[in-house]
């Protein structure tokens, strides 16, 4: 969990809480609030030698695409593949999910250059990807399209050239689906944060987005939000299908640009209705950037090529 902490007395929980939660009930705790959580609060509650997570989701998560009981179910899931925190609790009604807090460092990007990284990062993707199936599934072209409807009615911001690339989208679209892959359970959202490092193995945790989805996206998720470079993305790859494989590198990078371009609005809905304080406009408008200069860039036509190869 994050390592980052700030004390809160048990009064940071809503009132009456830590009494409807089974584990906690009638039992004196020390709360401390988590930070990182862009679309939640997180507190630490410590009762005894036992550590929980409790997690409050924020307001108008819907609009983000989070279903919050899918988000229980898979989180089991993920438990049970070994990968993800032992689920403890969930009470819809309080929008309150608790989980075992898992005891290890919270990785940053700079991690990714520590000798064996990207390889222990790739077995835990392969672990949560080879376990069972998720309740939902996950697509981001959809998921972007949903978005962009939400941010066009309300009329919140939007990069002014953000639907010239509309016509891009949709081919790189038509050159993933030429050698559609499976889909497995995967977490969708592995920025660097929600890597838990215990020395032994790396853990995965939050699966707001969670649902089945093409592992390409996953590991080109990845490689966007902790800000891999070539190689790494390369070892990544390699290290997940155990060779190097030109048409995966070229579908992880396609995906990942998807990632880039559909986050940009989830950034633009959590400006204009979260109440959490974070500039979330800078945030998209970098990975908006991001994907626009793979989509004007002279390297886009070789990757629609390549991610068509039968290698």
């Amino acid at each position: 969990m994050p390592d980052d902490v700030v004390t809160a007395g048990a009064s940071a929980l809503p009132d009456g809480l830590c009494d409807r939660i089974a584990v906690l009930r009638g039992r004196a705790v020390e709360v401390t609030e988590l930070t990182g959580g862009l679309t939640n609060r997180n507190y630490k509650v410590t009762t005894g030698d036992e550590a929980y997570v409790v997690r409050i989701s924020g307001p108008g998560s819907g609009a983000l695409a989070i279903d919050r009981d899918n988000e229980y179910r898979n989180s089991v899931v993920a438990a049970e593949s070994g990968v993800g925190a032992p689920v403890v609790d969930y009470l819809p009604e309080d929008s309150a999910l608790v989980i075992g807090f898992l005891e290890g460092r919270t990785c940053d990007d700079d991690d990714f250059a520590r000798p064996g990284v990207v390889d222990r990062v790739a077995e835990a993707c392969r672990r949560l990807h080879d376990g069972e199936r998720f309740v939902n599934d996950f697509d981001m072209f959809e998921i972007q399209a949903g978005y962009l409807s939400i941010v066009r009615d309300h009329g919140y911001r939007l990069p002014v050239d953000y639907l010239d690339h509309a016509a891009q989208v949709e081919r790189i679209r038509g050159a993933l689906s030429v050698r559609a892959e499976p889909t497995v359970a995967c977490n969708n959202d592995l920025l660097a944060g929600n890597f838990i490092d215990d020395g032994d193995r790396i853990r995965l945790i939050d699966y707001e987005y969670s649902g089945n989805n093409d592992a390409c996206f996953e590991l080109g998720n990845i490689w966007s939000e902790c800000h891999l470079d070539d190689d790494q993305l390369e070892q990544l790859i390699a290290s997940y299908y155990g060779e190097l494989l030109t048409n995966k590198v070229a579908r992880a990078r396609l995906q990942g640009l998807m990632s880039q371009y559909g986050w940009t609005l989830w950034a633009s809905i959590q400006e204009a209705t979260s109440d959490i304080p974070f500039d979330f406009w800078p945030w998209g408008l970098e990975k908006y950037e991001r994907a626009v200069a793979t989509l004007r860039g002279s390297g886009l036509d070789r990757l629609i090529d390549d991610v068509q190869r039968a290698d």
